[in-house]
């Protein structure tokens, strides 16, 4: 019952929220954000608890302040979610401004393969969008196999629609798949701050141990494709922010393993700069340090993952 009762909710919202005009679904999404935020349920609470790494000296009004903007934001996203299928290709130009994608679009034309690897921030569907539409690239993804099956299927039909090629994050060889596209001068864009696999890598963020996919790393390594970070964030206007941060080098010495090890930090170390600085454009509502993890999960009992490691809700 809570199964079909989720899917029929996200269905409401995909049939109902695109037809209201945009200022209606913009104020709809802040009094939903505001009532959720102060219910302090579950979500809310993790996700000041998050705030508090990122932001340590913050005090506890200032951590309550970020944690409401945080639930506007991730309310915004999902209300553009519900509404991007119905955005023409200029809306969906305009709403989106990025820095640096020089280094995306010089990788492209040298014909190598691209890796985006990118963190819960902003709206990571919209940038996808915008990257169909504006550079006229389709890409790859991975997208976690959700609860009910008719949710899963919603995602996947929404972002293929988008432009996208989406692949189950588990039940299938999509690591192999990811290669393929990218040795054919693909692109590949992972979200990957959050590990679901038993091959996540140690990584410190913030000071303290988490674990972060080793997907991204990996395949650059083995396809010889670039990989960039990339950090999204909104400001006040209705444009989204983002940057694609430098390439991640493979290094020079050390095995596969060293090697995969070093990536995924200067990846961690990407996302914290860009979290850092937008902490309330991260939409982590869930548990992230090892610290805040039962000890199986911190081991990283997830067996059964593709290999990627990555997910994208």
């Amino acid at each position: 019952m809570k199964d079909r009762l989720t899917g029929a909710l996200y269905g409401l919202g995909w049939s109902t929220v695109k037809k209201l005009p945009e200022p209606v679904a913009v104020r709809l999404g802040q009094r939903i954000a505001d009532q959720v935020w102060k219910r302090r349920g579950k979500g809310v609470l993790r996700l000041e608890a998050n705030l508090a790494r990122v932001v340590p000296d913050a005090s506890a009004r200032r951590l309550a302040e970020l944690s409401r903007a945080g639930m506007r934001s991730y309310t915004r996203y999902w209300m553009e979610s519900f509404r991007l299928p119905a955005w023409s290709a200029e809306r969906i130009r305009g709403g989106f401004d990025i820095k640096d994608v020089h280094y995306l679009a010089d990788g492209l034309a040298a014909g190598r393969g691209v890796v985006l690897a990118l963190p819960h921030m902003g709206n990571y569907d919209l940038a996808g969008a915008w990257v169909t539409t504006e550079l006229g690239v389709p890409f790859t993804t991975v997208a976690e196999r959700l609860k009910p099956e008719s949710l899963y299927d919603r995602f996947v039909a929404y972002r293929e629609g988008l432009g996208m090629e989406v692949l189950p994050h588990q039940g299938g060889a999509a690591f192999g798949t990811l290669a393929r596209r990218l040795r054919a001068g693909g692109l590949v864009c992972l979200v990957a701050d959050r590990d679901l696999s038993a091959s996540g890598v140690e990584v410190s963020f913030f000071g303290e141990r988490a674990k972060m996919p080793a997907g991204p790393a990996a395949l650059a390594q083995q396809t010889g494709a670039l990989l960039l970070p990339v950090t999204l964030w909104y400001d006040e206007s209705p444009v989204m922010r983002g940057r694609v941060h430098p390439p991640v080098e493979v290094p020079g010495d050390g095995n596969r393993a060293e090697g995969t090890a070093v990536m995924t930090q200067e990846i961690a170390d990407a996302f914290a700069e860009g979290i850092a600085e937008h902490p309330e454009d991260w939409h982590m509502l869930q548990r992230l340090w090892l610290a805040d993890l039962e000890p199986r999960a911190a081991a990283g009992a997830n067996a059964g993952a593709d290999g990627s490691g990555t997910e994208n809700p």
